[in-house]
Protein backbone atom coordinates (compact mmCIF):
# COMPACT_ATOMS: atom_id res chain seq x y z
CA UNK A 1 0.00 0.00 0.00
CA UNK A 2 1.06 3.57 -0.49
CA UNK A 3 0.46 4.64 3.10
CA UNK A 4 -1.29 3.63 6.28
CA UNK A 5 -4.51 5.51 5.46
CA UNK A 6 -4.82 3.62 2.16
CA UNK A 7 -4.28 0.33 3.98
CA UNK A 8 -6.92 1.20 6.59
CA UNK A 9 -9.40 2.15 3.87
CA UNK A 10 -8.73 -1.10 1.97
CA UNK A 11 -9.31 -3.16 5.13
CA UNK A 12 -12.62 -1.36 5.72
CA UNK A 13 -13.68 -2.13 2.15
CA UNK A 14 -12.85 -5.81 2.69
CA UNK A 15 -14.93 -5.87 5.87
CA UNK A 16 -17.89 -4.32 4.02
CA UNK A 17 -17.98 -7.35 1.70
CA UNK A 18 -20.47 -9.86 3.13
CA UNK A 19 -19.02 -12.73 1.08
CA UNK A 20 -15.57 -12.91 2.71
CA UNK A 21 -14.71 -15.99 4.74
CA UNK A 22 -14.83 -15.90 8.54
CA UNK A 23 -11.05 -16.41 8.67
CA UNK A 24 -10.44 -13.47 6.33
CA UNK A 25 -12.84 -11.30 8.33
CA UNK A 26 -11.09 -12.16 11.62
CA UNK A 27 -7.64 -11.48 10.13
CA UNK A 28 -8.75 -8.19 8.59
CA UNK A 29 -10.44 -7.03 11.79
CA UNK A 30 -7.29 -7.71 13.80
CA UNK A 31 -5.08 -6.03 11.21
CA UNK A 32 -7.38 -3.00 11.07
CA UNK A 33 -7.33 -2.64 14.86
CA UNK A 34 -3.51 -2.82 14.85
CA UNK A 35 -3.23 -0.29 12.01
CA UNK A 36 -5.59 2.17 13.70
CA UNK A 37 -3.71 1.85 17.01
CA UNK A 38 -0.39 2.39 15.21
CA UNK A 39 -1.77 5.47 13.43
CA UNK A 40 -2.91 6.94 16.76
CA UNK A 41 0.49 6.35 18.40
CA UNK A 42 2.43 7.72 15.42
CA UNK A 43 0.39 10.65 14.07
CA UNK A 44 3.20 12.11 11.94
CA UNK A 45 4.18 8.80 10.34
CA UNK A 46 2.11 7.87 7.30
CA UNK A 47 4.13 4.93 5.91
CA UNK A 48 2.40 1.54 5.73
CA UNK A 49 3.97 -0.49 8.57
CA UNK A 50 4.87 -4.13 8.14
CA UNK A 51 3.32 -6.79 10.33
CA UNK A 52 6.58 -6.93 12.31
CA UNK A 53 6.45 -3.17 12.91
CA UNK A 54 2.86 -3.48 14.12
CA UNK A 55 3.77 -6.37 16.40
CA UNK A 56 6.81 -4.60 17.86
CA UNK A 57 4.89 -1.37 18.36
CA UNK A 58 2.35 -3.27 20.46
CA UNK A 59 4.92 -5.58 22.11
CA UNK A 60 8.24 -3.75 22.43
CA UNK A 61 9.49 -6.19 25.08
CA UNK A 62 9.21 -9.24 22.78
CA UNK A 63 12.41 -11.03 21.84
CA UNK A 64 11.71 -10.47 18.13
CA UNK A 65 11.75 -6.71 18.73
CA UNK A 66 15.08 -6.34 20.50
CA UNK A 67 17.56 -4.00 18.91
CA UNK A 68 21.23 -4.50 19.56
CA UNK A 69 23.66 -1.65 19.06
CA UNK A 70 27.42 -2.07 18.70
Amino acid sequence: MKNIETHIQKDKEILDDPTISPQMRRHTEEELADLEAYAKRHPGDDHDPTSLELFCDANPEALECRIYED
